[in-house]
């Protein structure tokens, strides 16, 4: 079972073995998010979906994918793309690359009249993109089986969301939807890499 604590040590493990030169290709840490997003996981069944972006070990390891397993794929240089089709878990590198999989994948269970859903995380800055609101749209009049998680740490590569857009808000902010949920945090960890080792 993964707590909070549990949850942080691994991330802490992972950047000590990018730090040391182990891991000889990009990561994306967790951190200063762990409740929020065990609490989400309560609702997410075994024969769920979930889509991620880079970020994503968490949402692996909450998904029931085996700690061994996940190290192995991130010191294979996975760590952005994981995918464990398995475990029902996808990632995608690519800026908003998830979102219409994932729609596509809500629409499909909705065709086949199955009771399980699909979760679809991103980034702030990523909610603000056409690929975002497009999909979320679609999804919305076609009352697909999917829950768009927007997780707002105000910061989209080395840039501030809201001043890149010109906004004192996210256009999800404040919206009632059972399509939507968003949540704040603060990340210690750069966007990429563990703060110490230079890797490009």
């Amino acid at each position: 079972m993964w707590d909070k604590k549990k949850l942080i040590l691994f991330e802490e493990k992972i950047a000590s073995l990018f730090n040391k030169g182990k891991i000889r290709a990009p990561v994306h840490l967790y951190y200063g998010n762990e409740i929020e997003i065990i609490n989400i996981f309560k609702k997410i069944k075994k024969n769920d979906w979930v889509f991620c972006s880079w970020r994503s070990h968490y949402q692996c390891l909450l998904k029931g994918v085996p700690e061994k397993k996940l190290i192995n794929e991130i010191m294979k240089g996975k760590s952005i793309s994981l995918c464990f089709p398995e475990y029902k878990i996808y990632s995608s590198a690519i800026v908003g690359g998830n979102i219409p999989i994932a729609v596509g994948t809500a629409m499909a269970i909705k065709r086949k009249k199955s009771k399980n859903k699909v979760y679809c995380f991103m980034g702030d800055m990523t909610s603000e993109t056409g690929i975002a609101h497009e999909s979320i749209k679609y999804s919305v009049k076609n009352n697909l089986p999917i829950t768009f998680i927007i997780e707002d740490n105000n910061i989209s590569v080395c840039t501030n969301t809201r001043k890149i857009w010109g906004i004192n808000k996210l256009s999800y902010s404040g919206v009632k939807s059972k399509y939507i949920k968003i949540y704040k945090y603060k990340n210690k960890y750069p966007h990429a890499g563990a703060g110490i080792r230079v890797q490009f």
